[in-house]
């Protein structure tokens, strides 16, 4: 959104709690506790690298985005690190061809749902389970399985999924309730 003034829209504010990752291992938001509330902030995975260097779980931050009706979802302009430090999303720098994504390896996950994910425009995108691990699905399958992606549900997941230090995702293939959890 780098044609958008961050300083016209509402602020933010709140602690990093995690992070979240793409399918490909990039990050591509975060959880944030505010005032009563845990809000999830999407940003694009272009800005991994400045988020990488200037915020860490445990920050407290500033967000400046567009909040979609009907999703707990900001899609950041700017994210203002705990040192003061802007990062506006200025849009994908294209310098020469992209490095090549890594490719998940089979995971599968069990756990209740914490908190639903969505995209940018508000469109359901997965989950957030309990362990820290995302369940990400495209917007057309996930429309359709709202019930498993809801806070309190207990879910079992498998697909191909990334680890790395700032966290887990999983692009789920097949998902299913669990029956007997408690």
């Amino acid at each position: 959104m780098h044609w958008i003034d961050p300083a016209c829209l509402p602020e933010t504010r709140g602690k990093v709690t995690q992070f979240l990752l793409n399918p490909h291992g990039e990050l591509d938001g975060l959880v944030l506790n505010t005032a009563g509330s845990t809000l999830q902030v999407h940003f694009p995975p272009h800005m991994t690298k400045q988020v990488m260097k200037h915020i860490s779980v445990g920050n407290a931050i500033r967000v400046h985005g567009v909040k979609p009706r009907d999703a707990n979802v900001i899609a950041a302009v700017s994210l203002t690190s705990a040192q003061g430090a802007e990062l506006v999303d200025e849009g994908p720098q294209h310098h020469g061809p992209k490095a090549p994504k890594p490719e998940g390896k089979p995971m599968d996950v069990q756990g209740e749902v914490t908190l639903s994910l969505y995209g940018p425009k508000g469109e359901l995108r997965g989950a957030l389970l309990d362990d820290g691990t995302s369940l990400r699905m495209p917007p057309h399958a996930a429309a359709e399985l709202v019930d498993y992606l809801s806070p309190g549900a207990c879910v079992q997941a498998w697909g191909n999924g990334v680890k790395n230090k700032y966290g887990r995702t999983i692009d789920v293939h097949d998902i299913a309730k669990l029956v007997d959890a408690a």
